[in-house]
């Protein structure tokens, strides 16, 4: 005779239906976690700053100040807080510091962290700086040192 006749209807079914439950379980189990995996990702490439590698520019009648910097934040609709290795640059010199607060209406630039000023004449490091006056006056502030040559 045949085996398979010998097979209880009731147990195949029963396997079946297991088989086809753990299938199931395993295909969600899987989806579970490609979802948290992709969760994860999204929230490792949400940034804190507004602008990556903001360039700015000061303009006046005899030279134009150009002002990069890693990372910026807007502030407000017209001042950005510019962070990491800012550099104002321009013909004549050149000033490197940490933090800045920049008003592009005004044109104006604010810094309260260590700042090294250079020039072909001049380096001054001082504890902060404010320029104005479209980059015509650079006021420094706090404890500086000035070298001359």
């Amino acid at each position: 005779m045949n085996f398979f006749l010998y097979i209880d209807k009731k147990l195949i079914i029963f396997l079946g239906l297991l088989i086809s439950f753990l299938f199931l379980m395993i295909v969600i189990y899987k989806q579970i976690n490609l979802k948290s995996i992709e969760l994860e990702n999204s929230e490792n490439n949400l940034s804190d700053t507004d602008i990556s590698e903001p360039k700015f520019a000061i303009n006046n009648d005899s030279k134009k100040i150009y002002i990069t910097a890693g990372k910026g934040n807007f502030l407000n609709r017209d001042e950005v807080l510019l962070k990491d290795n800012v550099r104002f640059k321009s013909n004549d010199f050149s000033i490197e510091t940490e933090n800045v607060i920049f008003n592009r209406n005004k044109q104006t630039a604010q810094s309260k962290t260590k700042s090294l000023f250079k020039s072909e004449n001049a380096t001054i490091s001082s504890d902060g700086f404010n320029i104005d006056d479209n980059g015509n006056n650079i006021i420094f502030y706090g404890k500086s040192n000035i070298i001359l040559r």
